[in-house]
C-alpha cells in the first residue's frame, strides 16, 4: 500500500500586530481627546481553504478586523499579508487587482443592497468596474450566480425590496462571488435571519466553499453557528485575541477563562442535561480606557495579582492552540 503524503495547508492570510484606534474628538476645535482601542495588537493566520471563525461579545472588534483587513477601514498599525502580498502597501491599480480576490458579505441584508438598483445591476456592478466581459457576457455571469445561490434568472430584474431577508442575503453572497475571489469575509451573515433560514444560508456557504475553493473569515457571536461552519476558531475580548485553536479542541478543552464562560452559556438540546454555568460579573470595560494587565481580569473569577499588573502574552501553549492567559502554562495543559 503506497504511503500517503499529507501536504500542509499554506497560510493565505496573515495578520500581524493589527491595530485600529478611533479618535474621540471634543471641544470647539474638535481636537482628539482620546482613542477607542477597537483592535489592539491582534495576530492570527487563515489557512487556504479553511473557515476561520471569529467570536466574541458585541463591541470586541470582530467586524473592525474584517473591515480593516479589506481596507474598508484604514488601519492604525500592523500588517496584513494576502497570498504573500502586503495589503497595506498596495495603491491604485495594484489595490484594485487585489480586491478581486478579497470580498465581503455584510451583516445586514437590508442596508447592504442599493434599493434604487435592480438585483442584476447590483451583482454585476463589480464586473463592470473591473472591465470583465461585455453586456451579454456579464448578464450570463449574473444569471449563473443567481442560480448558484438558489435564485431564478428573472430575479435579476427585481429590486431588493421585493425579496425576503434570506433572499437578500443570497443576493449579497452572489455579489461577493461574482469576481471569483479566493477569500471572503462573512460579517455575521446569518445574525439578522430567522433560525430556519440561518441553516439554509450556512449550508449554502459550505457548498459554495467546496465548489469554488473559498477561504472564509466567519465573524459571529453565536458559538453554535461557529461550531457548525468553522475549522479553526479565534476568541476575542475587548480588542484582543484571547484564544485560537481548532474547532474540536476549543469545544472539547477551552483553556482561557473567557472562552470557558462563553461555551458554558450554549444551551443544550436535551432538557435533562445540565451544564455548569460560568457566570461573569460586572460589565465589559470601555475600550476608551481598558484596564491594565489582562483586559479580562475585572470579570475573571480566577484572576490573581499578576493578571491585574502584567498583560499576558498571546502564545502557543500546545500544538495549534494559542492562548493569552497567565494561568495557563504549557506544562499544565493536558496533552
Amino acid at each position: 500500500m503506497p504511503t500517503m503524503i499529507v501536504v500542509p495547508q499554506r497560510d493565505l492570510l496573515v495578520v500581524e500586530n493589527l491595530k485600529k484606534y478611533f479618535p474621540v474628538r471634543s471641544g470647539l476645535f474638535q481636537r482628539i481627546a482620546a482613542w477607542v482601542q477597537a483592535v489592539d495588537d491582534v495576530s492570527f493566520a487563515i489557512r487556504e481553504g479553511e473557515t476561520f471563525g471569529l467570536v466574541g461579545e458585541s463591541g470586541c472588534g470582530k467586524t473592525t478586523i474584517g473591515r480593516t483587513i479589506l481596507r474598508l477601514t484604514p488601519a492604525t498599525g500592523g500588517s496584513v499579508f494576502f497570498d504573500g502580498e502586503d495589503v497595506f502597501s498596495k495603491r491604485g491599480s495594484e489595490l484594485k487587482a487585489l480586491r478581486r480576490n478579497m470580498q465581503i458579505v455584510f451583516q445586514d441584508p437590508y442596508s447592504s443592497l442599493d434599493p434604487r438598483m435592480p438585483v442584476g445591476e447590483i451583482i454585476g456592478e463589480s464586473l463592470q468596474i473591473h472591465g470583465i466581459g461585455n453586456n451579454r457576457e456579464r448578464a450570463e455571469i449574473v444569471q449563473g450566480m443567481l442560480a448558484k445561490v438558489g435564485l431564478n434568472p428573472y430575479h435579476a430584474r427585481r429590486y431588493p425590496h421585493e425579496f425576503s431577508g434570506g433572499q437578500r442575503q443570497r443576493i449579497g453572497i452572489a455579489r461577493a462571488l461574482t469576481l471569483r475571489p479566493k477569500f471572503i469575509v462573512c460579517d455575521e451573515p446569518v445574525s439578522a435571519l430567522d433560525v430556519s433560514i440561518q441553516s439554509q444560508v450556512l449550508n449554502l456557504l459550505k457548498n459554495l466553499q467546496k465548489e469554488f475553493g473559498l477561504t472564509y473569515l466567519f465573524i459571529a457571536h453565536n458559538l453554535s453557528v461557529v461550531e457548525h461552519i468553522s475549522d479553526r476558531v479565534g476568541v476575542m475580548y475587548l480588542g484582543k485575541m484571547a484564544e485560537v485553536t481548532t474547532r474540536e479542541e476549543l469545544y472539547r478543552d477551552p483553556l482561557h477563562p473567557y472562552t470557558q464562560a462563553l461555551l458554558s452559556a450554549i444551551p443544550l438540546p436535551n432538557p435533562k442535561l445540565k451544564r455548569r454555568r460560568v457566570v461573569l460579573s460586572g460589565d465589559v470595560p470601555s475600550p476608551l480606557n481598558p484596564p491594565p494587565g489582562c483586559r479580562f481580569h475585572p470579570r475573571c473569577p480566577l484572576a490573581v495579582d499578576v493578571c491585574r499588573q502584567i498583560e499576558p502574552v498571546f502564545e502557543q501553549k500546545v500544538a495549534d492552540h494559542w492562548v493569552a492567559c497567565h494561568l495557563v502554562s504549557a506544562s499544565a495543559v493536558k496533552m
